[in-house]
């Protein structure tokens, strides 16, 4: 079983995950135009959505132990479905750093070109992030609602 630190972690996982979900649209939807300079934004959106996958690390020894073997025996799809969100996660994770970059980068391109060239694709790291992150958080919310641990 879960001790309540550990619980307490997990929601607090749950609800980080929600607040990056939120946090990533801000650069989803302003990095659109390539003139646009959002560098704390981007990268305040950037570590919010790290830390849950932070504290993923520190809540996954438990979970393998305790909670996974169970969610399978309980139901194959949701076992699979926590699988999923754990890989979509990743993805989130590394788009947001790569929309990062590529934003950061486009700050400091020379010629507007260049820029153009950098930012369209920061923008639609940010944007897949956000979607990643709240799809993520969807299926944390079912789980957990369906098969609380």
């Amino acid at each position: 079983m879960i001790d309540a630190t550990m619980r307490a972690v997990a929601h607090a996982h749950g609800h980080v995950g929600w607040l990056a979900a939120a946090a990533l649209l801000h650069p989803a939807w302003m990095l659109r135009r390539p003139v646009r300079r959002l560098s704390r934004v981007s990268v305040a959106a950037t570590v919010i959505v790290t830390l849950p996958a932070l504290s993923a690390l520190v809540i996954y020894p438990v979970y393998r132990a305790a909670v996974k073997q169970a969610l399978f025996v309980r139901s194959p799809m949701l076992g699979w479905m926590f699988e999923r969100k754990e890989h979509l996660a990743l993805g989130a994770v590394a788009l947001a750093w790569a929309g990062l970059a590529l934003h950061a980068a486009s700050l400091r391109a020379l010629d507007s070109t260049a820029r153009a060239r950098l930012a369209r694709p920061a923008h639609v790291c940010f944007v897949l992030s956000a979607a990643f992150t709240a799809i993520v958080s969807a299926l944390g919310s079912w789980i957990s609602a369906v098969a609380p641990f």
